[in-house]
């Protein structure tokens, strides 16, 4: 599972897990509080902005290469890029010292935020066990409607598969990133799965767009999404040369993004 539905609107997994966490955290903390009349979720928010701000500008640095020719870039929190151990780190230092400063927020602290790492560890835990890391097996075509297999399509290198629509804002804006990385990336496999267009459709999109891409591919029955459990597009799905899921992302790719995931798989193209 990739994502969560809550009626039109797709959330990655890992944003749901955090906010239904910091609920669960808040609850606890109430109810540990309630004799001190204490609520936690001042410190909550406090640790939360303090985290996304660590773990964003650590990520920024790391990445900051790839940053360089569009900085604003930096600022967009939707392409997912987090250091979640700084994150991590910067959240509980903000914990402790609330905790240093106020000794009845100790135990209502300390019991919301043990409820809501039990939940947010659980759950994603419990769904990575669940969760199937093979290649997917829905069927899919080219252009000029021969059946596609990805195994063979990879060719034992590490493959990239993007699932797209021409419909989708977002779909569009990342293509030409792809484009780019594709040309830049012989080691890797990418494959632009479309989901749910007929070819004509799809050619007359990639002819007024001036895009070049190779392995463009048509999922008909738009069944890999489901297959991978993402209801959001755009959804782009990494694998190891061995044909294994290492990394995900629901949502349009920056250039940071994209560098951070491919990086992942460059030693094992190298292999």
């Amino acid at each position: 599972m990739l994502t969560v539905n809550l009626g039109p609107l797709s959330l990655p997994l890992a944003l749901f897990l955090t906010l239904a966490a910091l609920l669960v955290a808040a609850a606890v903390g109430r109810l540990a509080g309630r004799a001190s009349n204490t609520g936690i979720g001042e410190v909550l928010a406090d640790m939360l902005l303090a985290g996304l701000v660590a773990a964003r500008i650590v990520y920024v640095a790391i990445w900051f290469d790839s940053y360089r020719d569009a900085p604003w870039g930096m600022l967009d929190l939707r392409d997912g890029g987090f250091t979640l151990w700084a994150g991590a780190a910067a959240a509980l230092l903000v914990a402790m010292l609330h905790g240093w400063r106020s000794a009845t927020l100790r135990r209502p602290l300390g019991w919301g935020l043990a409820a809501g790492a039990l939940l947010w560890g659980g759950v994603f835990g419990a769904v990575a066990l669940m969760q199937n890391t093979t290649l997917p097996k829905a069927p899919l075509t080219t252009l000029g409607g021969e059946p596609v297999d990805l195994n063979r399509l990879a060719g034992g290198k590490p493959l990239v598969i993007n699932l797209w629509a021409t419909w989708c804002p977002p779909c569009r804006r990342e293509m030409p990133l792809l484009a780019a990385a594709q040309k830049q990336e012989p080691g890797l496999r990418f494959v632009f799965a479309n989901q749910g267009e007929n070819a004509a459709t799809v050619q007359v999109y990639l002819r007024a767009a001036g895009l070049v891409l190779d392995n463009v591919v048509l999922d008909a029955g738009a069944r890999l999404g489901p297959e991978v459990g993402s209801g959001g597009l755009p959804t782009t799905l990494f694998y190891n040369a061995g044909g294994r899921l290492v990394d995900t992302h629901v949502g349009q790719l920056s250039t940071g993004a994209l560098a951070s995931k491919l990086d992942r798989l460059r030693p094992r193209a190298a292999k």
